[in-house]
């Protein structure tokens, strides 16, 4: 192969990754956006995007694996998503958010990790705080608590 073709190849994949991550950073800022909107107005579920234990939709049997849990010590937060992790089927990531649609944290995951995250309050946080998990397979899950 040619310096040129080498040089073609590496700038055609890095247009592709550009735009794989641009296109990602797209879809996370529209779902954050509307995700946020429904915090706000207090809305928990919008059928067939956001599912919770009260409505997890077409993913009944899923909810165990896939709904976030919240346990709250002190200021810190930790989310849990009892889930496998495998290169196919994994928990992508973690977002904590406040009652005001504010995030508060967020973890990324790789199916090498445990899907697991800890944050650490704003000082004096009182009131609903909303965790979500993505399963890269289940879609998007979401469950709340107070402190």
């Amino acid at each position: 192969m040619s310096k040129t073709n080498t040089s073609l190849d590496s700038n055609a994949h890095s247009r592709r990754s550009f735009l794989k991550g641009a296109l990602s950073s797209a879809a996370v800022a529209t779902v954050a956006t509307s995700t946020s909107n429904v915090f706000a107005s207090g809305q928990a579920s919008m059928a067939g995007i956001v599912y919770t234990k009260e409505n997890p939709g077409k993913w009944a049997k899923k909810v165990g694996g896939h709904l976030p849990e919240i346990a709250i010590d002190g200021t810190k937060v930790t989310v849990m998503t009892d889930h496998g992790m495998s290169a196919k089927h994994f928990i992508v990531r973690h977002t904590l958010v406040s009652k005001d649609g504010e995030v508060i944290g967020e973890k990324t995951f790789t199916p090498e990790d445990d899907a697991e995250s800890s944050y650490t309050l704003p000082a004096g946080y009182k009131g609903k705080l909303y965790a979500t998990s993505f399963c890269n397979k289940h879609d998007f899950w979401l469950a709340e608590t107070k402190v």
